[in-house]
């Protein structure tokens, strides 16, 4: 049918998960076999058509904007909570919350905070109690308390949905995808309905790169809350469907799971071969970080690469977050000439300079430029970086990490036998065997995820 997707409320499908599961077992070291042929997308998943979207604004309507276009009809009559974010906007860039404050027949009664806060107001990992919206004098429920990161059953007996509008970045150790995985839990298990404005991945739809995550660091994980590859190619709402159809995501038992009710708001305009600069919308920072979609793209290639005690920083003074390169200790030229050599496709390295804020003094580094979209493995460098740090410093700094450091770092990275590989070898880990694996495995994991595509 033409003319503005409706809001789709997911089906209740046998369970994927098993098929999904077999792709990524827990020992990373072995190839996975092919996998099944995905199965059909269901009829309700079909693809908005660009060229029906209105050109007035953007090409691309987000799920807050079908909402509105259908005059609320999802929402209209019902007590709602919001979880969002500043990034939570419309395509003119009216806040999420103002929208639905202002809906017909939408009673917003709350809102909830996930890391960072509904206005950026908190630093990363920062927790924070609950607190009083001062713009809009809603109450603010915080799910990033330092208790749960769940909504509580008292959190969700007054309202009867939750929404979530959040942007994320496409990386799966970036928060917002677990915020909304617990969400959805706690929706199924107190009955509550979990209503997912969509959003474009801003990586896009049909990249999928780095190492999917052992299924015991999934467990109690927010920084690895889903077995997928590091760069996942789903949306929002993609990924919320692969948490309600698939056994064994969500902690909820099957039961409960399979009377969930979700309903995702679809965009209109967006298609899989995007990445944010193709949509026209304006990037909305969405953690004090990440400022810009330079900074999108240059999380999954650095963020890990530059995890303690790797001696990289991701930066350089206080300039180009996750896109700059500097190191504590070893020379520019030395590490410069190391990067060069390994000629990774669709990257090359420019010097920048940028004042260091606590010295006074330039900051040196490298830039890390992406020359070719299509060949451009988004998570590699890291792993790169990471052997190299080994090699700069002369020593293996992962044998001696911290305990604590170490945990964090392999919840991030989600591979175990990697880090333990890492730490055995240094500067001698084959980190190209790695990558061929997990470039097999990512191929594999593309074709499964097919079965939770809302767009084409």
């Amino acid at each position: 049918m033409s003319g503005v997707p409706r809001a789709i409320p997911v089906p209740r499908l046998l369970p994927w998960l098993a098929a999904l599961l077999g792709v990524f077992g827990c020992n990373e070291t072995t190839a996975p076999k092919s996998p099944k042929p995905a199965g059909p997308v269901p009829a309700v998943a079909t693809a908005p058509k660009p060229e029906d979207a209105p050109a007035a604004v953007h090409p691309v309507m987000l799920g807050i904007d079908v909402l509105e276009s259908e005059g609320f009809a999802a929402v209209r009559g019902k007590r709602l909570g919001l979880l969002t974010h500043p990034a939570g906007v419309n395509r003119r860039g009216v806040s999420t919350i103002d929208v639905l404050r202002g809906a017909p027949g939408v009673k917003l009664v709350a809102l909830f905070g996930v890391e960072h806060g509904i206005n950026n107001e908190f630093p990363a990992g920062k927790n924070y109690n609950n607190y009083t919206d001062a713009k809009t004098g809603l109450p603010v429920r915080s799910l990033y308390d330092g208790k749960s990161r769940k909504p509580t059953k008292d959190q969700l007996k007054d309202l009867d949905a939750l929404v979530v509008d959040l942007q994320d970045i496409g990386t799966r150790s970036y928060t917002f995808i677990s915020a909304m995985k617990l969400a959805a839990e706690a929706c199924f298990e107190n009955d509550k309905e979990l209503i997912v404005l969509d959003r474009p991945n801003p990586l896009g739809g049909l990249k999928a790169d780095g190492p999917p995550l052992d299924a015991h660091l999934s467990v109690n994980n927010y920084v690895g809350a889903f077995r997928i590859p590091y760069v996942h190619g789903l949306t929002m709402g993609e990924l919320a469907r692969l948490a309600r159809e698939s056994h064994g995501v969500l902690s909820t038992p099957d039961q409960i799971r399979n009377r969930g009710r979700l309903t995702v708001v679809p965009m209109r305009g967006w298609t899989r071969a995007m990445n944010w600069g193709d949509t026209g919308l304006k990037w909305v920072p969405t953690s004090p970080l990440i400022r810009d979609f330079s900074a999108v793209m240059g999380y999954p290639m650095t963020g890990l690469g530059c995890e303690p005690p790797s001696g990289f920083r991701h930066g350089v003074g206080d300039q180009f977050p996750f896109r700059g390169l500097s190191h504590t200790s070893a020379k520019l030229d030395v590490y410069e000439r190391e990067l060069r050599a390994l000629k990774l496709p669709g990257i090359e390295f420019r010097r920048v300079t940028a004042p260091n804020p606590r010295t006074g003094q330039p900051g040196v580094g490298l830039h890390v430029e992406i020359t070719d979209w299509e060949k451009w493995r988004p998570a590699e460098l890291n792993f790169w970086l990471l052997k190299l740090t080994c090699k700069l410093e002369g020593r293996n700094p992962f044998t001696a990490s911290r305990v604590n450091d170490r945990v964090i770092f392999v919840k991030l990275l989600g591979s175990s036998e990697f880090a333990k590989e890492l730490v055995a070898k240094g500067e001698r880990i084959d980190v190209d065997a790695w990558l061929r694996i997990w470039r097999t495995q990512a191929q594999a994991w593309q074709e499964q995820a097919k079965k939770f595509w809302l767009y084409r």
